[in-house]
């Protein structure tokens, strides 16, 4: 599993793009883990999955709620992370008014979660393999901090806590 200190896996996350610009088209677009957090200070969380109801009520909420504060605080982008294709992902952030706060990404086919160790299986609950939930504070690629629900429950991943951390 990634912890402290660990440079986040190579690959590629997709993100669905309402507006066309600065080189991306409408629709799906993929983005270069490592390209994308070059330079850049990004508080990703992950969650199992979108339009659930702690990930819909709570979790992302909480973060687009709080994305002022998260930039004061020298983050320059938060991300959602969940087993999703672009498509569920940019409709659920839609729903959420996520815009310009959070960026939505769909890790559909768990590659992330798996590279990340950060997985949940709920097979049992026909939802398969799954991004487990958690928090990142990711500084140039480098995790800075780790806030891993291990398994279930929302306790330490909530955008209160990490944005505590950015601020600390």
């Amino acid at each position: 599993m990634i912890q402290i200190g660990d440079k986040l896996p190579a690959g590629t996350l997709f993100e669905y793009v309402e507006v066309e610009g600065n080189g991306c088209s409408l629709g799906p677009n993929p983005f270069d883990i490592a390209e994308s957090t070059a330079g850049k200070t990004i508080a990703i969380f992950g969650l199992p999955g979108a339009f659930t109801p702690t990930c819909s009520a709570k979790h992302a909420p909480g973060y687009i709620d709080h994305a002022a504060q998260f930039k004061a605080a020298g983050v320059d982008e938060i991300w959602c992370v969940s087993v999703n294709d672009a498509f569920v992902m940019g409709a659920w952030g839609r729903e959420l008014k996520a815009a310009g706060k959070v960026r939505m990404m769909a890790d559909g086919s768990a590659a992330f979660a798996k590279a990340t160790g950060l997985t949940l299986d709920l097979t049992d609950k026909g939802l398969g393999l799954r991004s487990g939930r958690y928090s990142l504070l990711v500084k140039d690629g480098v995790v800075t901090q780790l806030n891993n629900e291990n398994g279930g429950g929302f306790a330490v991943s909530d955008a209160e806590t990490l944005l505590k951390q950015a601020q600390g």
